[in-house]
């Protein structure tokens, strides 16, 4: 098994403790709204968010996938910052034994935040990552990041 880091960051008009609410401890109302890849988000083991616990995200019928499953490891909300690993779901095929995620959003001088997201791909056995399939990643991630960020914009009242 092989683990191969990856760091992306994205700035944000919307303040940090919006867009962690959005995207972590109301994740399940938000961003079903936020795009139409996601049909719902459901915990499945434990209560909340709260480090335990599996979070399911059940993708519609059109999406190349049709759910994941998340653990969260850790929830730090006074810095906002989410840890959690991609346990089960066909996205992680046969190439991949779980994927970490570290998720911070820190808070900007002008009232916005950078997000600032590092992942880690555990892969079984041998098997390399092509730069493609993490560029896939990283701009699917950038789509949901850039959704919320557009919903919250047109929502004010949404995680205030």
């Amino acid at each position: 098994m092989g683990v191969k880091s990856f760091f992306h960051e994205l700035k944000s008009k919307i303040s940090a403790s919006r867009f962690f609410k959005a995207v972590v401890t109301d994740s399940h109302d938000v961003l079903p709204k936020c795009t139409e890849h996601i049909k719902s988000i459901e915990t499945v083991e434990g209560h909340g968010v709260t480090p335990g616990c599996v979070i399911k995200t059940n993708f519609h019928d059109a999406s190349q996938f049709k759910y994941v499953k998340h653990r969260i490891d850790e929830v730090d909300t006074e810095n906002y910052v989410l840890k959690y690993t991609l346990i089960e779901g066909d996205v992680l095929g046969d190439k991949f034994e779980k994927i970490c995620y570290e998720l911070k959003f820190e808070p900007t001088e002008d009232g916005g935040c950078v997000i600032k997201e590092k992942s880690e791909y555990h892969t079984k056995g041998d098997v390399e990552l092509n730069d493609d399939e993490i560029k896939a990643g990283k701009e699917q991630a950038s789509v949901l990041y850039k959704a919320t960020e557009e919903y919250l914009a047109a929502n004010p009242h949404v995680c205030a």
